[in-house]
């Protein structure tokens, strides 16, 4: 048989237990609840079919931040040589804790999203499966960085 003290070890070590259950449940609610909100917005965020003929050589900065939440907030840097892209940096966003590309699933990266846009010449590709929330930021970014290079003829 078990000592009173030892019992009174052991109901103590379930009640930390416990309290430690509550509270990650807790977090995992408001984390649920924070996100949501962002995730609704994204979701019926709507990208725009941007002309990529009459580019404006230069260096362009776009961005989108979300009036829902600013967890995937996203900005980027396209550089226009000879009327098109030649490169797009991510400057915000889907980037490691060392500034390079993050992986966002199977190994992918926001980097193959823009190579799919550029061959395309399209804003119109496929997310990224596993991350769409993210790349729909990313392309939003795109898309306000497409619209400052444009050449209104």
């Amino acid at each position: 048989m078990l000592s009173s003290k030892e019992k009174k070890k052991k109901l103590r070590l379930w009640h930390i237990i416990l309290i430690i259950l509550l509270i990650l449940v807790f977090a995992g609610f408001t984390a649920i609840l924070v996100d949501g909100r962002e995730r609704n917005e994204l979701e019926t965020l709507t990208i725009e079919n941007i002309d990529f003929t009459h580019l404006k050589d230069g260096i362009y900065v776009g961005e989108y931040s979300g009036t829902k939440g600013h967890f995937r907030d996203a900005t980027v840097e396209l550089t226009i040589e000879n009327g098109k892209i030649q490169d797009i940096r991510v400057l915000k966003g889907a980037l490691d804790n060392k500034g390079n590309p993050a992986k966002l699933s199977k190994g992918v990266t926001i980097l193959d999203l823009f190579h799919k846009v550029i061959n395309a010449q399209s804003l119109q590709v496929d997310a990224i499966s596993g991350a769409t929330l993210t790349s729909k930021a990313h392309l939003k970014a795109l898309e306000a960085a497409l619209k400052k290079a444009k050449d209104e003829k």
